[in-house]
This record gives structure tokens, C-alpha cells and sequence, in this order.
């Protein structure tokens, strides 16, 4: 088997700074644990100009399973820049905690790191299912760090026992494909299902293992059950995470899998994506009209966020490239905006809470008053969540109803347009608390310098790709597989 240590570079760097933080924080004293965060800032840049000197390269290796492509290189740029922004975020909540373990926080996020970048190269179901893993266990870690948190604890239990059902019933529909196909390897898979009339039942059967077993990744309906509570016991940078980094993940390996290796079976799992989109927007958005905490606000409108991603699939065809290489640039475009506008909203609502304010929906009043740029910075990140111009989220919504459009699910557009509309409501609730109802409290928010610059460039991103969408756009343009 050939081995390209170029390709692997990344992963290599990353792996090894990930054993020496966990080696070298046994042996700083107490006072000196908060080094950990250095070193993996250190380690996730080297990872990050690795991979930057991959682009526009495209490399095999691994006896085909593992493969360096633009849209690999673009998703490990996103991951390498979310987990930076999340870093960001957890220093000044890590110092102030005091209870979490540096060292043991930082080497659990790089090691799920370490299978986000796995994943974005993965073309085999072998591959993709130890990537998955390598996400999943660390992350099981990460909500329960806070190890005398009975909170912190429930949302660690809840994400493992869904996460280790999801992960058995995956494994049970890629093992069944492998029976049928005779094959692991993503393009041997479409190949020998091609033109087959005898597996209709079986791969069925498969198909619905698989989507149980992404599903429970993404958050999609009726898989979403553990988010809540998860977001809500686990740190807020861990939520932050979760929301961005390992649900992007999962979308990248769905849709590997279901374009790579299933395209020619689109016409059985087509119907499958569009239903469960549809019911997974508009869950979370009712759901979250509901809510009056702030993570669990944003939890569920993590979960209307998948179903926007969802629904592209629904109007998948079996034979129109074009159309299914329109569709992957729709949510590889979402999903490039997502990773901004939703850290963003978490790194501000954890430096209003852990800055003097709250929790609660309600303890945003007059948020303005006491930190201007902050709330102008969170109204950005919410209002791009609702589509609004001119943030970036109002594009990424324009290129999701285009493919729908273009592959014939009108009735779709519409669903999306409705749940558009009813999202506006909880999050332009949040704005209007903070700009124009009034509270008792007047102590400023300051914010240390690494968390503020965290949010500004989230919310220059955000601001900027708006008012010039192509910059994502031609990212996006890129990352096609076909």
C-alpha cells in the first residue's frame, strides 16, 4: 500500500502536538497548566499552513482511502479556523472556570480535530467510520469534563448513549453495503451497485441505518433528542464545537457517502432528506420560539440549521451531475457560512454570560447600553442565522432555495421560505431585547483580548461575506467532488 507523508502531513502535525500537550501537561505545576493553550494554538497553525500548502493539489494514497482534493483542502481550512475560533473562546472561559483541566480539555479537541481533518480526506466507509469515531469519543469527553457538574455529567451520558446507538446502526448499513458491493472503497461501492435491480430491499434497509447514523450527527429529526441538554450541560465552548465543527463534519461525511458511493440509489434516499429537512427546520425553529435560555436558543436553532442543509438533498438526482454538483456547492456554501455565524453566537453568548450578564433570553435587555460593540457584534451573528441582509447568511439561504429550484422542489422552497420567516421571530426577538427594553443592570461588559478578538473576526467574516458573497462563494465553487 502507497503512503504519501505529504498528504498526511497535517494529520501527522496534529497528532503529535495533540501526544505532547497531554505528555507535557503532566509535568507543569498548577500555575503553568494554562500553557497548554499556547502549544495547541501553536500546533493547530502548523496544521493549518500544512494544509494550506496542499491546496490545488490533488493526491491518492492509502490504497485509495484517504485522498487530498480541494474540497478536503477547504473543509480542513474550515475546521483549522473554527477550532481556533473555539480555543479563543475556551481560554478566557478555561481561566475563569477553574475546574476544567487544560491539558486534558485542549489534547480532547485536537484529537477530535485530528478525525475532522480524516474525514474531509476519507473515501472508503472504513475510513469514514474510525474518522467518526476519532470525532465522537473525545467529544463524549468534552461535555462531561466538568466532572462535578451534575449538568455537565446528564449531557455527557445522553451524548453517548445516543452516540454509541447512532454509531452501531451506521456501522450495521455500511457493513450491509459492503456485502452487497463486495466493496469499501467509495467509487468501487458505485460501481458495482450501478445498474443493479436485485438489492432494492437490502440497500433500502442500508440506507436507513445510514441516515440513523448521520442523522444523530447533524442533529436531524427524530436523531436530535440529545442536543439540548448536551449544549446546555456541556462548557459553551464545547457546545460551540459540537454546533460547528463536529456537525460539519457529519455533512461532509453524508455527503461523500451518499454522492460518492449511493448517487445511483439517489431515487430511494432522495424523498428520505427531503421529508426529514423539512421536519428537522421546522421542530427546531418551533421549538426554539419557545425557548428562554440562551444555549438551548441556540441548540435548537442549530437543529433548523441542519434541515436547511438537508433539504438540497431532497431534489438529488441519479444521473444529473450538474444538478447534484449545484447541490453540494449550495451547502458547502451554507456550511462555510455556518461555521462563522454560529461560533460567533456562542462566543458572545459566552462573554456575556461569564462577563456580568446571564443565561436567560431575558437578561439581554440593554445589552447595548453596557457593551455596545458586543451586542452589535451578537445582532450580526442572530440576524445572519435569520437570512438577513446584509449578513452572510442571506446568500447561503439564496443558493439553498436556487438548488431547489433548479432540481424541481418547489415544495420545499416554500417550507424553507415559511420556517425563514418563523426563525426572524426568536432571533429578532433576542435583538430587540438587547437595543430597545430596558434593564436595571449598568456594569459594563468588558471582554479579555483574545475572546474579543475572536468575535470581531467572526463578525468581520460574517459582515464582509455578505456584502461580498463570492469570496465564499468561490471557496465553495471549489470544493466540488464530481
Amino acid at each position: 500500500m502507497d503512503v504519501n507523508l505529504t498528504a498526511l502531513l497535517p494529520e501527522i502535525i496534529l497528532a503529535v502536538v495533540a501526544c505532547g500537550v497531554m505528555t507535557i501537561d503532566l509535568f507543569l505545576p498548577k500555575e503553568r497548566r494554562g500553557a497548554a493553550f499556547m502549544f495547541s494554538v501553536v500546533g493547530v497553525l502548523a496544521t493549518l499552513v500544512a494544509v494550506l500548502n496542499l491546496y490545488g493539489q490533488n493526491i491518492t494514497t492509502l490504497g485509495g482511502m484517504f485522498v487530498v482534493d480541494r474540497f478536503a483542502v477547504i473543509f480542513k481550512i474550515v475546521f483549522c479556523v473554527a477550532a481556533l475560533l473555539v480555543f479563543a473562546v475556551s481560554h478566557a472561559y478555561l481561566k475563569e472556570d477553574g475546574e476544567i483541566p487544560h491539558g486534558e480539555y485542549f489534547t480532547m479537541m485536537m484529537f477530535a480535530l485530528l478525525g475532522m481533518l480524516t474525514i474531509a480526506s476519507s473515501r472508503d466507509l472504513i475510513a469514514i467510520f474510525v474518522s467518526i469515531e476519532m470525532i465522537s469519543i473525545p467529544s463524549f469527553v468534552l461535555a462531561g469534563i466538568r466532572k462535578h457538574d451534575i449538568r455537565s455529567n446528564e449531557a455527557a451520558l445522553k451524548f453517548f448513549l445516543f452516540g454509541v446507538l447512532s454509531t452501531a446502526l451506521m456501522l450495521f448499513g455500511m457493513s450491509l453495503f459492503y456485502g452487497i458491493a463486495g466493496a469499501t472503497n467509495l467509487a468501487d461501492i458505485s460501481e458495482n451497485l450501478a445498474g443493479r435491480t436485485d438489492i432494492e430491499e437490502v440497500s433500502l434497509l442500508a440506507i436507513l441505518f445510514l441516515i440513523v447514523g448521520f442523522g444523530f450527527k447533524v442533529s436531524a429529526f427524530p436523531f436530535q433528542w440529545w442536543v439540548p441538554d448536551t449544549y446546555e450541560g456541556a462548557p459553551i465552548p464545547v457546545a460551540a464545537f459540537l454546533s460547528v465543527a463536529s456537525k460539519t463534519a457529519g455533512f461532509v461525511g453524508l455527503f461523500q457517502v451518499m454522492f460518492l458511493a449511493l448517487g445511483s440509489l439517489a431515487g430511494t434516499w432522495r424523498p428520505m432528506f427531503g421529508i426529514i429537512g423539512v421536519v428537522t427546520m421546522t421542530f427546531g425553529n418551533l421549538v426554539a420560539l419557545q425557548q428562554k435560555q440562551i444555549v438551548r436558543l441556540l441548540a435548537y436553532s442549530s437543529i433548523a440549521q441542519a434541515g436547511y442543509m438537508l433539504v438540497p438533498l431532497g431534489v438529488a438526482s441519479a444521473t444529473n451531475t450538474e444538478l447534484n454538483t449545484t447541490i453540494v456547492f449550495a451547502v458547502v456554501a451554507y456550511l462555510l457560512v455556518y461555521a462563522f455565524m454560529e461560533t460567533g453566537a456562542f462566543a458572545s453568548a459566552t462573554a456575556f454570560s461569564r462577563r456580568g450578564g446571564g443565561y436567560m433570553v431575558d437578561d439581554y435587555a440593554g445589552m447595548f447600553a453596557r457593551s455596545p460593540v458586543l451586542a452589535l457584534a451578537m445582532s450580526a451573528f442572530l440576524l445572519s442565522l435569520a437570512g438577513i441582509f446584509p449578513f452572510a447568511g442571506w446568500w447561503a439561504k439564496l443558493v439553498v432555495f436556487q438548488a431547489l429550484i433548479e432540481g424541481g422542489g418547489l415544495w420545499l422552497a416554500i417550507a424553507m421560505g415559511i420556517n425563514t420567516v418563523v426563525a426572524l421571530f426568536f432571533y429578532s426577538a433576542v435583538v430587540k431585547r438587547m437595543f430597545f427594553d430596558r434593564s436595571e443592570v449598568t456594569t459594563a461588559v468588558t471582554l479579555p483580548p483574545v475572546l474579543a478578538g475572536a468575535i470581531g473576526i467572526a463578525a468581520l467574516v460574517v459582515v464582509v461575506g455578505g456584502v461580498l458573497p463570492d469570496l465564499f462563494g468561490r471557496l465553495a465553487q471549489n470544493s466540488h467532488f464530481f
